[in-house]
Parts: C-alpha cells; sequence; structure tokens
C-alpha cells in the first residue's frame, strides 16, 4: 500500500482494515482524505490478497463526525458542486468496489459521515453510534449522496425526517429503521465485523461479488430489468469452478472450498 497521511490501513486474513485518522478533527472529511479514500479504493480493488474491507474511524468518540467545515466554508457555487460530486464519485467508488465493504461505525457517524457509511455494503454500529444528516442546519442539503441513499435504506417518509430536520439519532433507533444491520458493545465492534466479513469471506467469491452488483444495478431500475440482470449473472456463474464446488459439497454433504474461479 502507498503511504497515507489521513488514513490508516492493516491487512488481517484477508480483510482489509481502513481507519480514517483524523482523530483531532473527529475524523471529518477534508479534501485531501477525500483524495485519499480515491486512492485507497483503488489500491484495494487491485490487490487481490484482500476479500473483503472494513472502514472505520480512528477513537471511540467519531466514525466520521462530518465534512469538514472550515474547507467548505468559504467555497463558491462553483466550488461546492464540484466538492460535492468530488466525494460522490469516490462513494461511488466504494459502493461498487467489487468486494464486501463493512462499515463498523464508532460515535458520530453525522453528514459525510452518515453518507460513507451508506455507501458502505453493510453497517455494523457500536452502541455509542450517533447517525444524522444535519446539513440543513448549515443552509445546505447533503452533498455526497445522502437525499438518495437514506431513502432507499430507510423509506422516503422517514428519510425527508431525518433530512428536514437535521435530527440525530442513536444507533437503536437506526436498527430500528433499517439504517443499520447490527448494534454491538463497543468493545465487540471490531471483532464482530471481522466476524461479519469472514463469513462472507468463507462464500463463494464470484457468486458474492454478482449478488452486490445485481443488488445495486437492480436498485436503480425497474424490477424487470432487475430480474432480467439477475437472470444473466445467475447464468454465468454456472461457468464457473465455484459453482461445480459448491453444489459437489453439498451433495456430498462436506464443507465447500471455494478458489474464486
Amino acid at each position: 500500500m502507498s503511504a497515507y497521511e489521513n488514513l490508516l490501513f492493516e491487512s488481517e486474513n484477508g480483510i482489509g482494515i481502513v481507519t480514517i485518522n483524523r482523530p483531532k478533527a473527529l475524523n471529518a472529511l477534508n479534501a485531501a482524505t477525500i483524495y485519499e479514500l480515491d486512492r485507497m479504493f483503488d489500491e484495494l480493488a487491485k490487490d487481490d490478497t484482500v476479500k473483503a474491507v472494513i472502514l472505520t474511524g480512528s477513537g471511540q468518540k467519531s466514525f466520521v463526525a462530518g465534512a469538514d467545515i472550515t474547507e467548505m466554508q468559504a467555497m463558491s457555487a462553483i466550488k461546492g458542486r464540484n466538492w460535492g460530486k468530488l466525494a460522490q464519485a469516490v462513494f461511488n467508488k466504494i459502493e461498487n468496489l467489487p468486494k464486501p465493504v463493512i462499515a463498523a461505525v464508532n460515535g458520530y457517524a453525522l453528514g459525510g459521515g452518515c453518507e460513507i457509511s451508506m455507501a458502505c455494503d453493510i453497517r455494523i454500529a457500536a452502541e455509542n453510534a450517533k447517525f444524522g444528516q444535519p446539513e440543513v442546519s448549515l443552509g445546505i442539503p447533503p452533498g455526497f449522496g445522502g437525499t438518495q441513499r437514506l431513502p432507499r435504506l430507510v423509506g422516503k417518509g422517514r428519510a425527508k425526517e431525518l433530512l428536514f430536520t437535521g435530527e440525530m439519532i442513536d444507533a437503536e433507533e437506526a436498527y430500528r429503521i433499517g439504517l443499520v444491520n447490527k448494534v454491538v458493545a463497543s468493545e465487540e465492534l471490531m471483532e464482530t465485523a471481522k466476524a461479519m466479513a469472514q463469513k462472507i469471506m468463507s462464500r463463494a467469491p464470484i457468486a458474492v461479488q454478482v449478488c452486490k452488483a445485481a443488488v445495486n444495478e437492480g436498485m436503480d431500475t425497474d424490477l424487470e430489468s432487475g430480474v432480467a440482470y439477475e437472470a444473466e449473472v445467475f447464468g454465468l456463474c454456472f461457468a464457473t469452478d465455484d459453482q461445480k464446488e459448491g453444489m459437489a459439497a453439498f451433495v456430498e454433504k462436506r464443507k465447500a472450498v471455494f478458489t474464486g474461479k
């Protein structure tokens, strides 16, 4: 991996752990960090030793407290639009990484922090996690995908309430409305995320990859087109060694050994 100023990276048993590391700024996303995330996820896409990714924030207080307001305050309309487009492109890259990405949310996930968590495939929250899109209190709407991903996750009405009021919700409420998949004690957060990654990694890698692609593709199209896409990837997987191994193992009542081929 390249050297990074605002990110930490470690690899553990095929899991790449990316930590946003700006603790003095509560891990807020400034331009330098967004560019580093862009480069990091390009590297992760090419690194065959990494099978799954966990994204988290340094410390216990904050996952990502939002975008860096000190950078945004004096932006012109053009710069503001370009800033939003840059972050959106990077978050799209996270969402479409051909590997599962799990957000391990510790503490505040506000504004851009909530938005980057929503770009991940699965969100596991510590009990102290707080979620929100408070941008309207700053005179702006969310600009990193929040108005689009939030209603897709929690429904239009609940999303509008959170977006219009800017209110912050705790981890249990986030779980209740479907914003997070699981809530655990803070000290169990990373181990739970790793266990989830390991479980996913024990499945057929190509099948997991096409599941992710089919869900992402289908959410942005009509049902007929979505199931047509599903049929195509369903059929293609019958050309893989993993399909042969998985079905043989089932018939022979043994554990499958997948190779990702």
